[in-house]
């Protein structure tokens, strides 16, 4: 099975750069998305054979998360079931026979941390919660923008970035935590070097010099290692200012 998981960065946006070639090309089983900033109304998506899930935010033209899936899931839960994390639309879980499937898009610290403490002790910390909730039941998938590059390796400038939104200590740890807890990286599995980003800024040609960060994810719990094929990032799929990452599971 093929996942994939993009942050679009406005999904009406992505349309005019290619979005349905890609998907078409890359024939994903299951496609994450984040950043939608739309309603599905406001939306023409010609993808037939796909079941489709949307969770917007309360504000128009703000965040917002989808999964189009080939296969029909069991069960399905918009947001975590906490009211003062789901206005914002950054959650979606499908349950499916072998696995639940979690896609998120995590807040940002927002330039001045003035969204840090929320983010690192009210987000992270319910977010985890949720995830080992989930597990009790039957393994996890994670994907999607989680607004941290984990290690130094992870972007192209760590000292001048220490503390930058989405490379703090704290933001850092609370990954810490959650690779602790058991979940896998499924990209560092296989791709141990340098150099591999998904989100490049706008400004100074970042992406041609390819000065990133990998903020984009996909990670499973142990169960699942066994059927992981591979796990990779596509940085020459254009459209937005993130690039999709795909993973491949038995």
């Amino acid at each position: 099975m093929k996942f994939i998981s993009w942050n679009v960065n406005g999904i009406r946006a992505v349309l005019n750069k290619g979005f349905l070639d890609f998907v078409n090309e890359s024939k994903p089983d299951i496609l994450c998305l984040q950043e939608m900033r739309a309603l599905p109304d406001q939306v023409d998506l010609p993808m037939p054979g796909y079941h489709r899930f949307w969770n917007p935010a309360e504000k128009k033209g703000y965040s917002g998360v989808a999964i189009f899936t080939r296969k029909e899931p069991l069960h399905v839960v918009f947001g975590m079931n906490i009211p003062a994390h789901d206005r914002e639309g950054r959650m979606i879980t499908l349950e499916f026979k072998d696995y639940h499937l979690v896609n998120v898009y995590t807040p940002n610290s927002q330039r001045g941390l003035e969204r840090l403490a929320y983010r690192t002790q009210e987000w992270d910390v319910a977010f985890l919660a949720y995830l080992k909730n989930l597990e009790t039941n039957k393994p996890v998938i994670f994907c999607g923008d989680l607004n941290v590059a984990h290690k130094e390796i992870d972007l192209a400038n760590p000292k001048a970035n220490e503390r930058n939104a989405g490379f703090t200590i704290e933001e850092r740890q609370r990954f810490d935590c959650i690779m602790e807890s058991g979940f896998i990286d499924t990209f560092r599995e296989f791709t141990k070097e340098g150099g591999h980003y998904s989100w490049w800024s706008y400004f100074g040609k970042a992406r041609e010099k390819n000065v990133g960060w990998r903020i984009d994810y996909f990670c499973i719990s142990p169960a699942l290692r066994p059927r992981l094929k591979t796990a990779t990032i596509l940085p020459d799929v254009m459209g937005s200012d993130h690039c999709p990452v795909v993973m491949n599971l038995k």
